[in-house]
């Protein structure tokens, strides 16, 4: 049985792609699958052995001490294949290469993009911050046996680098979300929103659209930080927000079965332009109309599959204007609904995507 062994110095344990959704599928696929990542123990969880590093407390431990653990840790596993998953473990890559292991890079952002709307890089470096780790990225990766990326977009840039990429996208898995038994006629004049939230989201735009309705916005996920969420709670529209926090899997499920409508409002930054969200395909999974972004991939996907509205995200009007009419309209919205279920069972689904993953992975064990 050929060992395979996932790096991760960012993400959760527990995180929906890396763990539930790839470790999950190589290992039904008949691979001895581990998984390296900042948690409490060493352990093996469903089948998936966890091979502990220390929680970092800060961005700096994690840069340094995380990723020396974690090299360490990846040298005793002795597996075939090293799948990492931050662009900070590059340098570690390299190394594994170096030492003759197959390794693959799973890109779930397009980074240097991405770094132009980061806060904590003062904005006169981030188009220099940007240039060099994008000249680092294109350096490293054509060493690399395999590329994976969330989107084609972020794919094809590295296509033309020559390199041996596919796109694995985060579509949702069929079973977990499938809430067909939810009887639309029942459900709360609310609307959702899960996932990250910060200004770049659209968190202010939500609270002062669901402040012009008379629905309710149910609000979960974690705040990008405490200065936002002060800023949200002092809005005239947050007395329509029900904030949840954050949820686990079931729980993100139960707030999908009482909500008429998902929101995904990013604003137009080049990171999210051709982002493909999870939460977008989440909502259309669960049978409910989407509200989105009017970025013309999104609009093709939405407006193309007839699920959904999509809107000025800057605009609070427009957005509010959505809210109401699907709100008004329950029987159209559960039509809406029914049709982003068909496009996820049809298109935009694991399932199909688990297929390029497996495939990959069989490639390169030839």
């Amino acid at each position: 049985m050929e060992a395979i062994c996932h790096l991760t110095s960012v993400h959760s344990p527990q995180d929906i792609r890396i763990f539930h959704k790839e470790c999950r599928i190589l290992l039904h696929a008949g691979y001895q699958v581990s998984l390296v990542v900042p948690y409490v123990k060493d352990e093996k969880v469903d089948g998936i052995k966890f091979l502990a590093v220390c929680q970092p407390h800060n961005r700096w431990e994690r840069m340094t001490r995380t990723l020396f653990q974690i090299y360490r840790k990846s040298l005793v596993e002795e597996a075939t294949i090293y799948h990492f998953h931050d662009p900070e473990l590059i340098l570690i890559g390299l190394l594994l290469k170096a030492r003759g292991k197959k390794v693959i890079y799973d890109v779930h952002e397009d980074v240097p993009r991405q770094i132009l709307s980061k806060a904590y890089i003062p904005k006169s470096l981030r188009h220099i911050t940007a240039w060099i780790v994008e000249m680092i990225e294109n350096f490293a990766v054509k060493h690399f046996d395999g590329v994976v990326t969330a989107t084609p977009f972020i794919r094809d840039r590295f296509l033309k680098l020559g390199c041996h990429a596919v796109d694995v996208n985060n579509y949702p898995i069929l079973s977990e979300l499938n809430l067909s038994n939810v009887d639309f006629s029942q459900k709360e004049r609310a609307v959702c929103y899960v996932g990250g939230i910060s200004d770049i989201r659209g968190i202010f735009e939500m609270i002062e659209a669901i402040g012009k309705t008379d629905a309710k916005l149910l609000l979960a996920g974690k705040f990008a930080n405490r200065d936002q969420r002060n800023q949200a709670l002092a809005m005239p529209g947050w007395t329509n927000v029900q904030e949840l926090g954050q949820l686990n899997r079931d729980e993100v499920a139960q707030t999908l079965a009482r909500s008429l409508a998902g929101l995904v409002v990013l604003h137009p930054i080049i990171n999210y332009i051709d982002a493909l969200p999870v939460k977008m395909f989440e909502y259309m999974a669960a049978g409910i109309p989407v509200i989105a972004s009017n970025f013309p991939l999104w609009r093709d996907i939405v407006e193309g599959n007839q699920c959904g509205i999509c809107v000025d995200s800057l605009a609070p009007k427009a957005i509010a204007e959505a809210i109401e009419w699907i709100v008004d309209h329950p029987k159209e919205a559960k039509s809406m609904g029914e049709n982003g279920r068909k496009a996820v069972e049809e298109k935009y689904n694991w399932e199909t995507e688990a297929k390029k993953l497996c495939s990959l992975y069989s490639e390169l064990l030839l």
